[in-house]
């Protein structure tokens, strides 16, 4: 199996990788994969899917092995159906991994060519973002403080490690609390520092 070429976006919830992976996503040779749309657009009548709805429907955490597979399974779809052309175009991932076992397990199926850290230090930016969004999405449970709360300690104590598991050259540390256009014009700027632009 070739092993896709990736950028993750990576960051605290409210530090805007959902925005900057949908932006990304309509530029030509980018395909954005967000964790989230994988999850609410699930087949559950598969085996994986069954396995899913087992755990979620009662409020709990989702397996690495079960989410990695769920994730997989979006993904050969996505290049069957070819919306996803791997040999041209680049995978863009926003919410997974997740933590470093996933990280882990994906390492044979990504070639991660760089890492975006939106990097986002004031608490209070992000809870206000996420109360905002909530609000905005009538996600009312998510509004909710001590939800947000938990969120963000989460990503601290689970998903912030991952940074460690990939090489310091390929993490790109973009200040999140700057406007969308101007984070996306970093991210862009970074990338084409990545690659070697096609000889004309």
């Amino acid at each position: 199996m070739m092993r896709y070429n990736t950028f993750l976006l990576f960051g605290a919830p409210g530090s805007g990788k959902g925005t900057q992976g949908k932006t990304l996503g309509t530029i030509p040779r980018y395909y954005h994969c967000a964790c989230g749309d994988v999850f609410r657009s699930i087949d559950t009548r598969t085996k994986v899917g069954k396995a899913f709805l087992e755990y979620s429907s009662k409020g709990r955490l989702v397996p690495d092995d079960i989410t990695v597979e769920l994730w997989r399974e979006a993904i050969d779809a996505a290049v069957e159906a070819h919306k996803f052309k791997p040999d041209i175009d680049t995978l863009v991932l926003d919410g997974i991994p997740r933590n470093v076992a996933q990280a882990r397990m994906m390492d044979d199926m990504i070639d991660v060519k760089k890492v975006f850290h939106l990097a986002c230090p004031d608490r209070d930016t992000l809870f206000y973002r996420l109360k905002k969004r909530a609000l905005k999405e009538n996600r009312l449970d998510d509004a909710n403080e001590q939800v947000i709360q938990r969120r963000l300690d989460i990503y601290e104590n689970e998903s912030r490690p991952v940074l460690s598991h990939y090489p310091k050259e390929l993490i790109a540390v973009v200040d999140a609390t700057q406007p969308p256009s101007k984070v996306l014009l970093d991210i862009l700027k970074s990338v084409n520092g990545v690659y070697e632009p096609a000889a004309v």
